[in-house]
């Protein structure tokens, strides 16, 4: 058998093996159904808000330190919101129970990427991080973490939910 005609055979057998999986891979499957809408993404934002995306991503993988607030000694959540922030000029409290009394407060459905996303992990005074769009948000951890992006809807985080809160404007 020529080479050539060994690729076409491969091909037509292939070929239909790929349709089939890209067909099963579009399937939903019997997923968890959600109780909580994310909220609908604005078709743009301002350019402040822009900023403070950009400058939050760039901590992303700065690693969580009790008490911390810069990138040379670390983030604790609190001091993640605080040091991004400061860096776009608008002052912010330094605890998660100061920042949310900070904060004007925001239906899940109405935050904004730049606004805070508060949760009750029954530490001191919560959890607090930076909502970034697409049901996503940044945040430092715990002990042993990095700063990273992690999704709202996850089991862990939609049964600890708080609320939104907002210190910017539009």
């Amino acid at each position: 058998m020529s080479t050539k005609a060994g690729e076409r055979r491969s091909a037509f057998i292939l070929l239909p093996l790929l349709a089939i999986m890209l067909a099963l891979s579009a399937c939903g499957g019997g997923g968890a159904t959600r109780t909580e809408r994310l909220p609908a993404e604005p078709s743009s934002i301002s350019a402040e808000r822009q900023r403070l995306l950009a400058i939050t991503r760039e901590l992303i993988g700065a690693p969580y330190r009790f008490g911390g607030n810069s990138p040379a000694r670390g983030f604790d959540c609190s001091g993640l919101v605080h040091y991004s922030y400061r860096r776009l000029g608008v002052p912010v409290a330094r605890t998660v129970r100061q920042q949310r009394r900070q904060a004007q407060s925001v239906a899940s459905t109405d935050l904004l990427p730049g606004d805070l996303v508060f949760f009750d992990t029954r530490a001191k005074n919560g959890h607090v991080g930076i909502y970034l769009g697409n049901g996503r948000f940044i945040h430092a951890p715990s002990t042993g973490g990095y700063v990273r992006e992690e999704r709202l809807d996850q089991p862990y985080w939609r049964r600890r939910w708080l609320g939104g809160g907002s210190l910017l404007d539009g």
